[in-house]
């Protein structure tokens, strides 16, 4: 990988169990949560009696030379150097999405290796440790229990816990995990595990191995939450657990498996970046490989009481809302190619929720939800409940009903459609009635302030209208299929006549001519390929939007600087001509590989400085994916003639 990744992943699990390196040189930083604080881990080898630091920061230890790092959609691989030594230390998280099993597997692994330069025998050793900030919300919060755990006979392990365990105490953004166990395991030669105060006189566990040339040390990382969602009062287990599975079972049944789980990795790495190479650059497909473990890892799987999927975003670094339909909305193009059973997972709360007591019949509103809580619980919407103003109706209405026409098509079927058909017509009818020209509403670009007669969300209540007609369509209700679809073109026509500026560029509301704004709402219209828009107009668009472009991108529209990645690829993507979608992605791989913010992929930054204004860490950079899914799935469109 050529691009400098803004911040390097090491373990991505869920929410919290994240470790991150904020520097491309491994050992020149403390490893930190995604959100920044501390989450220390500590590797140093032993050269034939000399110690190397090769992860992690400690003033006083001298400093493994790193040679190469490569980030691919699966693994971290960074590649060290003495006169005499080459080591490699590889970190994988095995995110696969068509295997739940492994994906909710809380365990990640580090393979260490190393290779003799000078052609002779050396001694190598190496130790990690792992601070008590993994399992704290900040060090020092309270006393931790430190002890070994019984694995299998061919692994080592031990784990530290707060003494004071309280699942599901609170909840909140900038917050760190205080309950469950963390795990470190190993797999080697004359391997022992033990307490540490290794990483800043701090309580925590070391691990270490000898290490023969050419023979693996494998260590593996896990967390025990014991409890990880509470949903309308239950308390559920993660995906993993679901039949009892203890975690030292899981960890015994990971390392059993690393070789044939780190080939699945690296197939699935390779064609990643293969088919996105394919579809839009080198460029691009970095992108998506250093998108892919951050995108997915920004959620956690559980199962509700009846045994049904549910897939929970964190809103990272925004207000740390759980289960946010307008941040499922941008991430879809990433589950969609690989899980659409996710994507239900998304929608099931919203569902919930808007049926409940509280949201159909003491607050009445007719329109879907902006969440149903915030990380980790979900007991109902906390995202301005009780004020209209706050509320997004026409947003969050046709993101809900584009996302559920999307699982309908790449899933062949609406049948799970079918079970809120009713729900779907209120939100549908609520688009009639409010979406052709949008009063005063916030959208999902809330951090821009209300606007009025906003263009792009006309373009939202156009598309959901239009997926509630492939929706009615599949479901056999032809004359119902005919009437959405008749308005949303006669919504679209009026759309053209009133939303173009006199260059026949599009504006950024109504009434306000010469501005210009993202039309990414659109880029369902060339995926459906449902022809509400000319590919003609969308061409023009985006030749005008290249002249508003700055150095690392083009801003999110005319009121300020800074731009959202997931916008942009998805306005990009519908580009007919590739030079102009490259045009346009480039600057945006220039903004990560050059950014001063050393943060796990920001999507709201600076065109002009690089700078992150806000957001860290989020799901939204499933959208990223959207040119691959177009790519894939324009044939799907067109075998269902919708």
């Amino acid at each position: 990988m050529k691009l400098r990744a803004p911040a390097v992943p090491l373990i991505t699990v869920d929410p919290y169990f994240s470790v991150w390196s904020q520097e491309i040189n491994l050992n020149y930083s403390t490893t930190v949560h995604w959100t920044g604080k501390p989450n220390s881990i500590y590797g140093t080898v032993s050269i034939d009696g000399s110690s190397y630091a090769f992860l992690g920061y400690h003033r006083e230890a001298a400093k493994l030379r790193q040679v190469s790092l490569e980030i691919t959609a699966l693994s971290t691989l960074a590649v060290y150097e003495t006169e005499t030594v080459r080591l490699r230390a590889e970190f994988t998280t095995p995110l696969l999405l068509d295997d739940l099993r492994l994906l909710t597997r809380p365990v990640s692994y580090l393979s260490v290796t190393y290779e003799s330069l000078d052609g002779k025998p050396h001694e190598v050793s190496c130790r990690v440790a792992v601070s008590e900030e993994l399992c704290l919300d900040r060090a020092k919060q309270s006393p931790i229990v430190v002890e070994t755990a019984e694995v299998c006979d061919c692994v080592k392990a031990i784990r530290m816990g707060n003494t004071e365990q309280k699942p599901l105490n609170r909840s909140g953004d900038d917050l760190r995990i205080d309950w469950g166990y963390c795990y470190l395991a190993v797999q080697g030669k004359n391997t022992t595990v033990q307490s540490s105060n290794a990483i800043r006189r701090l309580e925590g566990m070391e691990a270490i191995a000898e290490l023969d040339e050419g023979e693996r040390a494998l260590y593996c990382f896990a967390y025990d939450d014991l409890v990880s969602i509470e949903y309308f009062g239950a308390h559920l287990k993660s995906y993993w657990n679901r039949n009892g599975q203890t975690i030292e079972q899981a960890i015994c049944e990971a390392v059993g498996e690393y070789d044939a789980v780190k080939a699945r990795c690296n197939a699935f790495s390779e064609r990643l970046a293969s088919d996105a190479q394919a579809a839009g650059g080198e460029e691009y497909a970095e992108l998506l490989s250093l998108a892919y473990r951050q995108a997915i890892a920004a959620h956690k799987v559980v199962l509700d009481e009846n045994g049904e999927l549910l897939f929970i975003s964190k809103e990272c670094f925004s207000n740390g809302c759980a289960a946010t339909v307008d941040v499922s909305y941008p991430s879809i193009p990433l589950f969609l190619l690989y899980n659409p059973e996710l994507v239900k997972g998304m929608l099931r709360p919203i569902y919930r929720y808007a049926v409940s007591e509280e949201w159909a019949k003491t607050l009445k509103y007719d329109f879907a939800p902006h969440d149903v809580g915030q990380y980790p619980l979900l007991n109902g919407q906390v995202y301005g409940k009780n004020a209209l103003r706050y509320q997004m109706p026409v947003e969050e209405c046709g993101n809900m009903l584009v996302m559920e026409a999307n699982v309908a098509m790449v899933t062949g079927s609406a049948d799970f459609a079918a079970n809120h058909l009713e729900l779907l017509r209120t939100w549908c009818g609520y688009l009639e009635k409010y979406g052709s020209d949008p009063g005063d509403q916030l959208c999902t670009d809330d951090f821009a302030g209300h606007l009025e007669h906003n263009c792009n969300l006309s373009l939202k209540a156009i598309m959901g209208i239009r997926g509630m007609a492939i929706l009615e369509k599949m479901l056999g209700n032809a004359e119902k299929a005919a009437r959405c679809e008749a308005l949303a073109a006669s919504m679209a026509e009026q759309w053209m006549k009133t939303a173009l500026n006199a260059n026949g560029s599009s504006r950024l509301a109504f009434d306000q001519p010469n501005t210009y704004s993202m039309k990414y709402n659109m880029v369902w219209d060339l995926l459906w390929n449902t022809k509400l828009f000319s590919q003609e107009f969308r061409d023009r668009e985006l030749r005008s939007n290249l002249t508003h472009a700055n150095i690392y991108g083009l801003p999110l529209d005319s009121r300020a600087d800074y731009t959202k990645s997931d916008w942009l690829v998805w306005t990009a993507s519908m580009a007919s001509d590739p030079a102009v979608f490259r045009a346009l992605i480039a600057p945006l791989w220039k903004a990560y590989n050059e950014s001063p913010s050393r943060v796990p992929m920001t999507d709201w930054y600076d065109t002009v400085s690089g700078r992150i204004v806000g957001f860290q860490n989020r799901t939204v950079q499933g959208g990223l994916y959207m040119k691959l899914l177009i790519n894939k799935w324009l044939t799907v469109a067109k075998e269902f003639n919708v």
